[in-house]
Formats: C-alpha cells, sequence, structure tokens
C-alpha cells in the first residue's frame, strides 16, 4: 500500500515540474515578444531569436530578481513573475544586439 502513495506522490511531483517547465517556456516566449515590441531594431536572428532569447531572459530575470531582490519567478500570474521574466529579456535582447550588430 505504501508503494501506491509513494509512486502517486512521485507523478504528482513529476507533473508538477514538467508544468513549471513548461510555463517557463511559455512566460520566455511571451516576455521576448513583449520585450522586442519594446525595443524594436536591428537586433540579429529574427523573432525566432527573439522569442528563444526571451526564455533565457526570463531565466535571467528570475535570477537576478531572486539575487537582488529576494523576489524570484515563482507564480506564473505574479506581476512580478511577469516584469523580471520581461526586464530580463530586454536586458538579453540588448546584449544579443550589441553583440551581433554590424560593424560600419
Amino acid at each position: 500500500m505504501h508503494r501506491s502513495l509513494d509512486a502517486e506522490r512521485s507523478y504528482s511531483i513529476l507533473l508538477e515540474e514538467v508544468r513549471g517547465f513548461i510555463g517557463w517556456i511559455v512566460l520566455g516566449l511571451i516576455a521576448g515578444a513583449i520585450a522586442k515590441a519594446i525595443k524594436p531594431g536591428e537586433q540579429g536572428g529574427g523573432w525566432i531569436a527573439t522569442l528563444l532569447l526571451g526564455v533565457v531572459g526570463a531565466i535571467v530575470g528570475g535570477w537576478i530578481g531572486s539575487a537582488v531582490f529576494g523576489v524570484g519567478v515563482s507564480e506564473f500570474w505574479s506581476l512580478s513573475t511577469w516584469l523580471l521574466a520581461i526586464g530580463g529579456a530586454l536586458l538579453v535582447l540588448i546584449i544579443w544586439g550589441l553583440i551581433t550588430r554590424k560593424r560600419a
């Protein structure tokens, strides 16, 4: 009987982690699109790269928020989560633009 409860608990934890991972990806994709709308320009890579940079930016924003402000990106619908993700996406997008800008 205990094995069944342990297996059920393990499955529940795994399912929660998968949902969290998918949530991070969705959050990053949306944050990347918003960051691109805020800072349009000639960053290399187009929209696909921008969306992928948004995922990286959401992670960076969450890390900065945790390290500096003590606030992470734990809840999908939290305003602080979105602000940190969009801020991180903007930061990564600006850095990417500096790296890939064409030399005159």
